[in-house]
């Protein structure tokens, strides 16, 4: 058995998100088609670079698709005041056409080699560039004086830029709960952790190049992503790294298949049920690497013992010999040096939920749980696509809720495999 994504509809709040991008971008092409571009040349400068910025797009940990020279120049151009001394006079409906028109150009090389983004990412990428126009240009371009007070204009463009990065990272919450089940609260401190490093580097980078053009005039743009742009290269550098790291562990994980120790995709299945319960239950980044890191490497015990496990099923062993399987597999994991906190979820795996005294063991990793009952329900399917067999195990695994299973888990992994999001294989 296996779990993959299958070809189903977009869950409703992203089909409403995508209608609301669809819809702005629309109208805003429409009027800037009818009023023509006010400043064509300045339009055009930024056009280039956000088209750039989405050319060399990169894939941030947690599978986020992000363009941060893209975003920095749609920020600088949504909050523009001055080009050299003549006032940015353009309004936001040009912002959003301009953006929206240097992205598509920008994703088009992407779409044809079959790298397209996914449409939550456009519907989020345009609509937080139309919330930050939509504030800033109405109040910069009227009659109130505002373009006059540089202080004023400065403390606007700060305002604007922290709370586009709000409405970015809401959004982006908003799709991923939407796609896991995971509470939203949850995931958007998830997100606002995960986008403050980058979300930072490029909100300033925007208000640089914003500043720095009434100067600089366009060259302020060449000059003031140079920054960002080496960033972006070290963040590309970093993915790379972390995905040959995993790449790795997963080869690895394999040992104990190649052994007939475990049956053949056993790991590979256990990390994917694992990492769906984890973000269900709202786990951030970091803690659901951990896991993914753990699950694949949850059996690595079993290399110590003579005789195999008939089919790996750990589930029907002794719990002193499970114990033992998981203590060993941890100290294997501990000679790395590097993945402490792996070594002890992998060593809490076997853990029952309730202590000999009825009382829930704080001490175990929620990581653990989810790996024992991921692990559990595996072992008892085989891999098998009867429908009948999947029930069974899923009622073994509530029955065992009052002392082994958390019981949240099992719920949790319950809902997956029953969802339709979800097909079992």
């Amino acid at each position: 058995m296996s779990i993959r994504t299958a070809a189903v509809p977009q869950p409703p709040a992203v089909t409403l998100l995508a209608a609301a991008a669809g819809i702005t971008v629309t109208v805003a092409m429409a009027a800037t088609t009818q009023r023509g571009v006010h400043d064509y040349g300045v339009a055009f400068a930024f056009a280039v670079f956000i088209a750039f910025g989405e050319l060399i797009r990169v894939t941030l940990p947690g599978e986020r698709e992000a363009a941060p020279l893209g975003m920095a120049g749609a920020l600088a151009y949504a909050v523009l005041p001055a080009v050299g001394t003549e006032p940015a006079m353009h309004g936001a409906l040009q912002v959003i056409a301009v953006t929206a028109v240097a992205v598509m150009v920008g994703l088009l090389p992407h779409a044809v080699a079959g790298r397209a983004p996914s449409m939550d990412y456009l519907a989020r990428r345009m609509l937080t560039v139309a919330f930050a126009a939509i504030l800033f240009r109405p109040l910069f371009t009227s009659q109130s004086g505002l373009a006059d007070d540089p202080l004023l204009v400065t403390a606007l463009m700060v305002g604007v830029v922290l709370i586009a990065g709000g409405c970015d990272a809401a959004l982006a919450a908003l799709v991923r709960a939407a796609h896991t089940g995971a509470p939203y609260r949850l995931v958007l401190l998830n997100e606002l952790h995960a986008l403050a490093g980058i979300g930072s580097a490029i909100g300033a980078t925007g208000m640089l190049i914003a500043l720095a053009t009434g100067v600089m005039k366009l060259w302020a743009i060449p000059i003031f992503c140079i920054p960002l742009l080496l960033a972006q290269f070290s963040f590309r550098r970093y993915a790379s790294i972390r995905a040959t790291y995993l790449q790795t562990i997963r080869a690895l994980s394999r040992i104990t298949e190649v052994g007939g120790y475990t049956e053949p995709g056993h790991a590979r299945r256990v990390s994917r049920l694992a990492l769906a319960v984890g973000r269900e239950l709202g786990m951030n980044d970091r803690a659901l690497l951990d896991l993914e890191y753990a699950a694949l490497m949850h059996d690595l015990g079993q290399l110590s013992l003579t005789d195999p496990i008939p089919g790996g099923a750990t589930v029907m062993c002794s719990p002193r010999q499970q114990r033992r399987i998981a203590e060993l597999g941890a100290e294997v994991i501990r000679e790395t040096r590097a993945m402490d906190s792996v070594a002890e979820i992998v060593a809490a795996q076997t853990a029952p939920y309730r202590r000999s005294d009825g009382l829930i063991d704080p001490s175990v990793p929620t990581a653990s749980r989810i790996i024992k009952v991921a692990n559990a329900y595996d072992d008892l399917v085989s891999g098998s696509p009867d429908p009948a067999r999947q029930e069974q195990a899923l009622s073994r695994l509530h029955l065992g809720t009052v002392y082994e299973y958390d019981p949240r888990v099992v719920d949790s992994l319950a809902g997956i495999v029953d969802r339709a999001a979800y097909v079992v294989l």
